[in-house]
């Protein structure tokens, strides 16, 4: 399920949300992948492939899809218990807007 959602960003990616490149780092049990967002494009790749993300994004495989799939949004509690790690919680915030979902 976890590779079916990455698979289908590029297509699902919204143009001009994001201005300055960013790149992410998504740790999801055992998924691990970097996306790379700029103003025009979206790119998926296996693995960590960056030394430094702007954003990291550790949680499990089941949270992220209740994110992605149910429009389920982490409290700051999930955030403080664990539930979710990032080092940048309002570039989360963008990831999402960049593929349509608020």
């Amino acid at each position: 399920m976890i590779d079916t959602i990455f698979a289908a960003l590029p297509a699902s990616f919204v143009a001009g949300v994001v201005e300055e490149p960013q790149v992410y780092y998504f740790s999801l049990g055992a998924t691990k992948k970097t996306v790379r967002l700029d103003a025009q494009s979206c790119t998926v790749e296996e693995g960590r492939t960056v030394a430094e993300a702007d954003c990291v994004c550790k949680t499990d495989e089941s949270f992220f899809a209740s994110i992605w799939n149910d429009g389920y949004r982490p409290s700051m509690g999930d955030f403080l218990s664990g539930k979710i790690k990032s080092n940048n919680p309002t570039a989360l915030q963008l990831f999402l807007r960049a593929f349509g979902k608020q």
